[in-house]
């Protein structure tokens, strides 16, 4: 019989470091670990936004994560990085992307990239999100694009049982999808992994007129 491995905090949080360390596009020097009870939190500073959100997607990637609470902040110090020389980078970036549709608008504060406007898909809204990240500057990108919903919720929530049901990375008898007038989605249960979780999220955003996830599938190890 295989056992499951259940790791203490401070054995967990030693592989959070190790694997953060493990990672050559993330400084972590600077960056700061606590675990309380699996739910690690990131503390500490950075170079990049990227960088920044690459620390998070890594510490998915160790067993026993239950949780992750993002407080990295982003290095401020950038001579010569106006506000007007990021909004011009991001307005072109946005712009050169063939996945983002024209009504997606830019606008930059305190090195804040906000995006605003409407979309008919979620990988529009993503493909938005995406094309700002590495501008040169950005500490925070404020993604407040709209999807405006296209299918009734029943046409949606089989939609999504159905592609859960043939995705080979999901077991999806233990999840449950509920769906609103709205477009939202909610999904319940349980999974086995950070990835199985992602991979019941991208299932569920692949559906036409989706506008929202609620995402309450509990990591069981």
């Amino acid at each position: 019989m295989t056992k499951t491995l259940h790791r203490s905090d401070d054995e967990l949080k030693t592989a959070v470091i190790e694997e953060l360390r493990w990672t050559p596009e993330v400084n972590s020097a600077h960056i700061g670990v606590s675990v309380n009870d699996g739910a690690v939190t990131l503390s500490g500073e950075v170079d990049s936004f990227p960088e920044k959100r690459l620390a998070g997607k890594v510490v998915e990637r160790v067993h026993g994560v239950t949780a992750i609470a993002q407080e990295i902040t982003v290095n401020s110090v950038l001579n010569g990085v106006t506000d007007t020389d990021i909004a011009r980078g991001a307005g072109e970036a946005v712009e050169r992307a063939v996945d983002v549709p024209d009504t997606v608008k830019v606008s930059v504060h305190d090195r804040v990239v906000t995006l605003t406007g409407s979309v008919r898909w979620h990988f529009q809204h993503e493909a938005a999100d995406r094309a700002v990240h590495y501008i040169r500057g950005v500490k925070a990108v404020l993604n407040n694009v709209v999807i405006v919903p296209t299918a009734s919720p029943v046409d949606i929530k089989k939609g999504i049982t159905a592609a859960l049901v043939r995705n080979a990375e999901v077991e999806s008898k233990h999840i449950t999808v509920t769906t609103d007038n709205a477009g939202v989605v909610t999904l319940e249960g349980s999974v086995g992994s950070w990835s199985e979780r992602r991979q019941a999220e991208r299932a569920a955003w692949a559906a036409p007129g989706v506008t929202g996830i609620v995402d309450h599938l509990r990591i069981s190890y």
